[in-house]
């Protein structure tokens, strides 16, 4: 099977099943240093990457949005001095989805290049 990282997001509907615990479980070791967080009971993926400075942070950024747009599902980014934070939820059911557990893992793979360089 392809890792989550290599697989596509799906188009999403208002009735689309959120991810069940067993299968947060099965996801969460792809993506370790993402934590699930709770905003007003909308359960979210979130990850803060140190970058350099703010340019870097900029850069990275872009990337994950070109990769966002890409496979038509958004994220939350907040982009400070120094660091990107990322959050991850889908919108249209209220919570998680399997796409926002392979968008996870793909920003994770951007960042690495990105913050590599």
């Amino acid at each position: 099977m392809a890792t989550l990282s290599q697989q596509s997001c799906v188009p999403c509907r208002g009735d689309s099943p959120p991810v069940t615990e067993a299968e947060k479980a099965e996801l969460m070791p792809s993506i370790p240093d993402w934590q699930i967080i709770d905003v007003e009971g909308t359960p979210q993926l979130q990850r803060v990457y140190r970058c350099k400075n703010f340019q870097q942070a900029l850069a990275l950024t872009v990337q994950v949005g070109e990769a966002a747009e890409a496979e038509g599902h958004h994220p939350a980014l907040l982009t400070e001095w120094g660091r990107l934070t990322v959050t991850w939820w889908t919108h249209a059911i209220g919570g998680l989805h399997r796409n926002d557990f392979i968008m996870a893992a793909k920003t994770d793979e951007i960042a690495q290049a990105v913050l590599t360089q």
